[in-house]
């Protein structure tokens, strides 16, 4: 593998083009591995805390639509 040193000296090397697609792929793979991850937080029970307490804010009416927070205009 190389260093990051070595990819970083490749990288500046790329032409525009090239830049554009690593750039690309560089954000498929951060969204990837963001899904892993939040799958494998919901898998082990890491989100049941933040779950029980939306879920207590729902029955309690503390919740808003989401379009009353969006500017829509």
């Amino acid at each position: 593998m190389s260093s990051i040193a070595e990819i970083e000296q490749a990288i500046a090397k790329l032409s525009t083009r090239e830049f554009i697609e690593l750039e690309r792929w560089l954000a498929a793979e951060r969204n990837r591995k963001w899904d892993q991850q939040i799958e494998a937080d919901s898998a082990s029970g890491a989100l049941d805390p933040l779950l029980r307490e939306v879920e207590e804010d729902v029955a309690k009416g503390r919740t808003r639509p989401t379009d009353e927070l969006c500017d829509n205009s």
